[in-house]
């Protein structure tokens, strides 16, 4: 499929900019306190993610940051949106918990119907929604009992994945959606699809994977290793690490747009564009 075969879908998300950002404590192995982090850079990197989704058409709303909590930039971690229906996150480490009460504020703030979370759980960081069906991500973060209760609050089908290398520890490290949706372009079938880290996953999980994704790009460790999978879809472009060169040119050979953006510093926090990106389906405001 050529590039101009590839539909693009407008999409609205949810970002904060990372005015406090630094890394002041260790809850992934990419953090460590001893190295410096440039906040300035850190928004200046951010800023240019912003206006590349800006430019591309797609919707962009903005979540106060709060001074105190330096990973709130990472929003994908704050919730999981279907239809309006925003599920909450619960965190599992401490330093992140306060998010997740300030993420569901928002949501019902901007008219979103606020589902608060029993179960541990870090939003779209392991939730994806692919098709009809919810990838959900587990090992690390998220608990195997927030694949149950997800399932029970938007009605879908949950297929459960586990995470076994502690750099992979959220499920968009690991799995880039880059077609979300089925639908027609140009009259053809457009079917949704995923490019994924095999090295990420136990054995159980790459056999579920190869079995519904037989068309999956897969991606090399090394491009892995630089955050390439963390990445956002619009089912035409794919905004990418610009260091992720082979899962770049992958994505050329598929008809693809990819476009890079460096989040290099926020890397220093574990995050890349995809973390800094919450996906607002079905917007009531």
């Amino acid at each position: 499929m050529s590039t101009d075969e590839r539909r693009q879908h407008q999409r609205r998300y949810l970002m904060c900019r990372p005015e406090h950002f630094t890394v002041s404590y260790t809850i992934n192995p990419w953090m460590v306190p001893a190295n410096p982090t440039d906040t300035a850079k850190a928004v200046r990197q951010w800023q240019d993610l912003y206006d590349t989704y800006l430019a591309l058409g797609h919707e962009v709303e903005l979540i106060d940051p709060i001074d105190g909590l330096p990973d709130m930039v990472y929003t994908a971690n704050g919730g999981f949106v279907i239809d309006g229906v925003a599920y909450g996150a619960k965190f599992r480490f401490q330093e992140r918990v306060p998010e997740g009460p300030a993420f569901m504020d928002w949501f019902r703030e901007n008219g979103y119907d606020v589902r608060e979370p029993v179960e541990v759980n870090e939003g779209e960081g392991d939730f994806l929604l692919v098709g009809d069906t919810i990838l959900a991500g587990t090992g690390f973060r998220s608990t195997g009992d927030s694949h149950r209760e997800v399932g029970d609050v938007f009605g879908r089908e949950v297929v459960s994945l586990n995470l076994v290398n502690p750099t992979f520890y959220h499920l968009d490290t690991a799995i880039a959606v880059l077609d979300p949706v089925e639908g027609i372009a140009n009259g053809g079938p457009e079917r949704a699809n995923i490019a994924y880290l095999p090295d990420a996953f136990d054995e159980v999980s790459r056999a579920i994977l190869e079995e519904r994704y037989p068309d999956a790009i897969l991606v090399s460790s090394q491009d892995g290793a630089v955050f390439g999978l963390n990445s956002a879809s619009d089912g035409r472009n794919v905004i990418i690490s610009p260091r992720a060169k082979g899962f770049e040119t992958q994505l050329r050979e598929r008809g693809y747009n990819p476009i890079a953006v460096d989040l290099s510093e926020l890397l220093l926090g574990g995050g890349g564009i995809k973390c800094c990106t919450l996906e607002l389906r079905g917007a009531t405001s």
